[in-house]
């Protein structure tokens, strides 16, 4: 469990996330609205050369061009949908030229890919709670 008492400090978690990860990767990240997902998501695209980065709540999905590509998906509006993992697979994200990262990213995003990161903020009270589970053998031993 990582403590994060600041916007500023989950930027900087999400930064120094970032450089560890590589082309093909997959993060998760759930919690609460108002938990801190976009923050987090910023602070990785900044780790990857990106500036840029702003929730896509209402396009789904942003495909940021850097070095390291990022795909920054929002899945919170396929949640009320019939059948989200249709929705998901519409979007036709080309996850294995990119760091794919999802916010409100259930179990229909982790099927895109076996080895991945989901993070899990929780904002009981002003200081976040953050819990890394690492999937997959890509992340075996991984430790921030």
């Amino acid at each position: 469990m990582i403590t994060v008492a600041s916007p500023e400090a989950m930027f900087a978690l999400g930064s120094s996330l970032a450089q560890h990860l590589r082309v093909g990767d997959l993060v998760l990240l759930n919690g609460p609205l108002g938990a801190g997902k976009t923050v987090l998501a910023q602070g990785i695209g900044r780790g990857l050369g990106i500036d840029d980065i702003t929730s896509p709540t209402f396009v789904i999905s942003r495909v940021h061009k850097a070095l390291i590509p990022m795909i920054h998906v929002d899945a919170y509006r396929l949640l009320d949908t019939n059948n989200p993992s249709l929705y998901l697979d519409d979007l036709d994200l080309d996850t294995d030229n990119a760091v794919t990262v999802v916010e409100w990213g259930g179990a229909e995003s982790a099927r895109l890919n076996d080895d991945r990161l989901e993070i899990t903020i929780d904002r009981s009270d002003e200081i976040r709670q953050v819990s890394i589970a690492c999937i997959g053998k890509r992340w075996n031993g991984f430790v921030l």
